[in-house]
């Protein structure tokens, strides 16, 4: 949402002068479009990741303000709860040796957060869900003290009108209920940017859907929550049903939820904030003063504020996303497929991995969003969410035999995917040794079946034949994993299980 929002409250005109104001936006984002008056192609991605504070227990540590005191810098900021802090890396030109750089900014800006958070006996960590998180550390009063945080808490809880509840079943079972958002602070997530002209905005947005279980499978790292093991990854029902403004009775009639997968391919950037406007009521109806017609209509470029605050508060795992920079309107695609961690290499393995099968599924003669129903991508995303490394997915049959055929997973990113991605980022113009370093890590995972979060599971059981409680074992296998997080190796090469004690003498 980015933006200061003031705490306050709302009246009933603040509605219908903000859907108002929505459409007037909307209306000018036509015009912008129609005109042409979109920033030319630069290439440029961007880089968010979401970052978690623990103790050298293993536990959250509730420290976030304290820390970005100590850290004293404008790429890292506030995130939803105490325990949450997120480091955003400049916008970068996809090409040359563009992922060992942004390796080199990450390891050297974690490592500075990292010693910050030390002198108060704290430290980073990136992972999809900390594992010693307890449903007393997602309550209202760990809600980072800031302004909007606590109006969108209190938007969502009023809409809704009645607790949360969360029931997730996976390898094991969780239902509890909780009466704010701030169970949804516990997905901690990595955002890719990626700036395209409008005219590539369909096809990158269509691509991205498609091949969001891919992401899923390769790169899950959430298998835990509560002192429950559910999905492989299990950010993304976590955080549809805590952030749920829909009662029981809204879901049954097939009212949409505001964490959205989506639910056709698209032809325009304009199709989402559209359907934002027509699905979603305003959870945060705050007016700036702008109108945006009249601007263009003076020859300037409209903020469209309620547009971009409205569609901040719409969770698709895609996200269109409108922005401003040096003059010129842009649009970008934001990824919010993945998960935080393990390491750097495999943070920017899977950012090579997404920027290259994009653009080549982008770019591709025969689409496979038009050979790939739209509800069989939703539910190799959750096929993928559920199972992760282990998937099978639905994927157009190869050839010109037609419709579409179950694989594994780790089959088409390595036979199919793997290849595709090699090819996008030739296109790209990166250099072949960042090329097939980052895209090797994939590879690997793929070889060995092996990703964050079935590494989680295996050390997390490993610990418990070693007789350790549940509750032992979710802390040795989280401080062991900010161990390895720390020597820097890709997740697939970490031993399983914790280390052997040293005899003593």
């Amino acid at each position: 949402m980015g933006e200061k929002v003031v705490a306050g409250r709302f009246d009933l005109s603040d509605r219908q002068r903000y859907r108002d104001k929505l459409r007037r936006c909307l209306a000018g984002l036509e015009r912008l479009l129609a005109e042409k008056r979109f920033d030319r192609p630069k290439n440029l991605m961007g880089l968010e990741i979401e970052l978690n504070l623990l103790g050298a227990d293993g536990m959250p540590r509730m420290l976030n303000a304290q820390v970005l005191e100590r850290i004293a810098s404008r790429d890292f900021q506030t995130e939803l709860a105490m325990f949450n802090l997120e480091v955003n890396i400049a916008p970068h030109r996809l090409g040359g040796r563009v992922f060992d750089r942004l390796a080199e900014e990450l390891r050297t800006s974690l490592a500075y957060a990292d010693r910050k958070a030390g002198e108060l006996d704290a430290g980073i960590v990136m992972i999809g869900i900390l594992p010693t998180l307890d449903r007393d550390d997602l309550v209202s009063s760990n809600l980072s003290a800031v302004d909007r945080y606590t109006l969108l808490n209190d938007q969502i809880v009023a809409a809704r009108g009645e607790d949360f509840a969360l029931d997730i079943e996976g390898v094991e079972r969780l239902t509890c209920t909780s009466k704010s958002i701030v169970p949804e602070a516990a997905c901690t997530s990595v955002q890719l940017h990626l700036q395209v002209t409008p005219g590539r905005f369909a096809d990158v947005w269509n691509a991205a859907q498609a091949v969001a279980a891919a992401q899923i499978a390769v790169g899950a790292n959430s298998p835990f929550l509560f002192g429950r093991e559910l999905w492989r990854e299990s950010r993304p029902p976590l955080f549809l049903q805590s952030t749920d403004t829909r009662p029981p009775e809204l879901q049954a009639q097939g009212v949409r939820p505001r964490t959205w997968f989506g639910e056709r391919w698209i032809s325009s950037a304009f199709d989402l904030f559209e359907e934002n406007l027509r699905y979603f009521p305003a959870l945060l109806p705050i007016c700036a003063d702008e109108d945006p017609l009249d601007v263009m209509d003076a020859g300037g470029i409209p903020k469209l504020a309620e547009l971009v605050l409205h569609n901040g508060t719409v969770y698709r795992w895609n996200r269109p996303v409108y922005g401003i920079a040096d003059g010129l309107p842009h649009l970008r695609v934001e990824n919010r497929v993945l998960p935080a961690g393990p390491t750097v290499t495999d943070v920017l393995a899977n950012a090579a991995f997404y920027y290259g099968v994009v653009r080549a599924l982008a770019e591709d003669s025969r689409p496979v969003w038009t050979r790939l129903p739209f509800e069989a991508a939703a539910a190799n995303f959750d096929a993928a969410c559920r199972y992760g490394i282990d998937a099978r997915l639905e994927w157009p049959r190869r050839g010109r035999l037609g419709g579409t055929t179950q694989v594994d997973a780790v089959g088409l990113v390595r036979d199919e995917l793997l290849p595709l991605a090699e090819a996008g980022l030739d296109a790209w113009g990166v250099d072949p040794a960042d090329r097939d370093l980052y895209l090797g890590v994939i590879e690997e995972r793929c070889r060995r079946r092996t990703n964050g979060a079935s590494w989680q599971a295996a050390t997390f059981h490993r610990a418990l034949e070693t007789g350790l409680s549940r509750e032992a074992a979710f802390a040795a296998t989280t401080r062991r994993y900010r161990e390895l997080t720390l020597l820097g190796e890709p997740v697939h090469s970490w031993p399983v299980g914790l280390p052997e004690p040293v005899p003593l003498g």
